[in-house]
């Protein structure tokens, strides 16, 4: 949910694929090597559903998502607007240098 993703999108803490779909982030997690198997598995049965209902299904989803895109936009925009700020640079320079940051709280980014 919406506080799963905050904390891990704020911490910066790595999420296995396990965990991802335990949280809802992804459908499926599945073994590289079984990767093409299933993806075909999945759309096969797909395409055996009754068409109508698959079509009406996809179709109201993605109408949710089209409502989104403005708050997806402005999220975007967000977070490359901080790619070039002085966080990044701050951050950067710390691993380089093998230390901890010291970000500027005042930091307008």
């Amino acid at each position: 949910g919406l506080a799963k993703s905050k904390y891990y999108l704020m911490t910066c803490d790595p999420v296995s694929g396990e965990e991802a779909e335990r949280i809802g982030l992804v459908s499926l997690v599945t073994e590289p090597e079984d990767l093409h198997d299933k993806a075909l598995e999945v759309a096969t049965k797909l395409a055996k559903g009754a068409p109508g209902a698959v079509r009406f299904t996809k179709y109201a989803l993605n109408n949710w998502l089209r409502m989104a895109g403005p708050t997806f936009d402005t999220s975007l925009a967000l977070e490359f607007m901080g790619f070039n700020g002085p966080d990044v640079q701050e951050g950067l320079a710390s691993l380089k240098e093998k230390r901890k940051p010291d970000f500027d709280p005042e930091s307008p980014l």
